[in-house]
C-alpha cells in the first residue's frame, strides 16, 4: 500500500519530469518500486530514455528492466507496436527467458488472441507449475473475457498453493460480491482479517457483506465489525458510523416485541449519530439536514 509520503514524492517527481525538470529515471524507478500504474507517463518518459543511445547506455543492466517496464505500459496504452519492439529486443538478449515468455503471453492477451495466450501460459506452467505471475495472468484473462466463473476457479486453485496472497483473497472477495455470492465473499474477508487484523478496510468490507446477508446473527456480527472499523480509524470512518446506525435499526426491527434483555441497546447508535453530525458540520454543513432526516428515519 502506497503511503501519503510516497504518493507526494511520486507526484512531485511526475510534475518535475512533465515540465522538463529532469529525473525521468528516478520517476520510473519509483513507479516500479511502488507498483503503481502510470502507464501513459511510463511510456512517454521511458521511450525518451530508450530512444536516446547515451541515456540508455548509462543505465547499464537496468536497460533491460526499462524495456520490460515500457513494454507493459505500452500494452496498457494499446501501443502494441511499441510493446512488440521492446519484447523483440528482450527476446534477442534473453532468448530462453521465461520472464520474456510471460511478456509474449501478455502481448497475445492485448491483441485478444486468447487461445494463443492460453497456449503460451500452459507451456510456461509445464516448466514451472508454481509461476505466480502466469497463474495470475490466467485469472486476468478470464476476467477480461467476462468469464467470472473461470476467474473464480483459477483464483481458488491459485490460493490452494499461495494462501498468504492477500491481494488474491481480496480480488476473489470482490468477484463474489459482484456476483452477489455474499457467503463466499464473507469467507474471503474472514481470511483477510485473520492475516491482517489491523487493516480497517477488511473489517468494513466484512461488516457490509454481513449486513447485506441480513438475519439477526449476521447483523449483530456486522455491528461488531463496524465498531472495530471505527476503533481502527479513530472514529472517522463515516461508512462504519452509518453502518452502526443501520444495524441497530435493523436489529431493533427483528427483536421488536421481545424481552428487554434481548433488545439492542441504543447507546452505540446514539454515539455514532453524534459522531456523524460532528463530521458533517465540519466537512459538509449544507448536507447536515439530509443526514438528520436520514437518521430520524431509522427506527430504533
Amino acid at each position: 500500500m502506497v503511503t501519503k509520503t510516497e504518493e507526494t514524492e511520486l507526484n512531485r517527481l511526475e510534475i518535475q519530469v512533465d515540465n522538463g525538470g529532469g529525473g525521468a529515471w528516478e520517476y520510473l524507478c519509483l513507479v516500479r518500486k511502488l507498483k503503481v500504474r502510470r502507464s501513459d507517463k511510463v511510456l512517454k518518459h521511458g521511450l525518451s530514455i530508450l530512444n536516446d543511445p547515451k541515456k540508455r547506455s548509462n543505465l547499464g543492466p537496468e536497460e533491460w528492466t526499462l524495456y520490460e517496464q515500457v513494454a507493459v505500459a505500452a500494452m496498457d496504452c494499446q501501443c502494441l507496436d511499441v510493446a512488440k519492439d521492446c519484447i523483440k529486443v528482450l527476446q534477442k538478449r534473453f532468448p530462453e527467458s521465461k520472464r520474456v515468455g510471460r511478456l509474449e503471453g501478455m502481448l497475445l492477451e492485448s491483441k485478444g488472441s486468447w487461445a494463443e495466450a492460453e497456449k503460451a501460459y500452459s507451456s510456461l506452467l509445464e516448466e514451472n507449475p508454481f509461476d505466480q505471475v502466469v497463474l495470475k495472468r490466467r485469472v486476468a484473462m478470464a476476467k477480461a473475457q467476462g468469464n467470472m466463473s473461470g476467474a473464480i476457479e483459477w483464483l481458488n486453485k491459485y490460493l490452494e498453493t499461495f494462501m498468504a496472497d492477500h491481494d488474491a483473497w481480496r480480488e476473489l472477495a470482490e468477484i463474489y460480491v459482484s456476483l452477489q455470492m455474499y457467503k463466499q465473499a464473507a469467507y474471503c474477508y474472514e481470511e483477510l482479517i485473520l492475516s491482517q487484523p489491523t487493516l480497517p478496510l477488511y473489517h468494513l468490507a466484512y461488516a457490509e457483506v454481513l449486513y447485506t446477508l441480513g438475519g439477526l446473527e449476521n447483523l449483530q456480527t456486522a455491528k461488531k465489525y463496524y465498531a472495530s472499523t471505527i476503533d481502527l480509524t479513530g472514529g472517522k470512518n463515516t461508512r462504519a458510523l452509518f453502518g452502526i446506525c443501520l444495524c441497530t435499526s435493523a436489529i431493533g426491527q427483528l427483536t421488536k416485541g421481545r424481552n428487554k434483555e434481548e433488545k439492542e441497546s441504543p447507546e452505540l447508535h446514539s454515539l455514532a449519530a453524534t459522531a456523524l453530525e460532528k463530521i458533517y458540520k465540519q466537512r459538509a454543513p449544507t448536507k447536515l439536514p439530509l443526514l438528520n432526516s436520514a437518521l430520524k428515519g431509522l427506527k430504533i
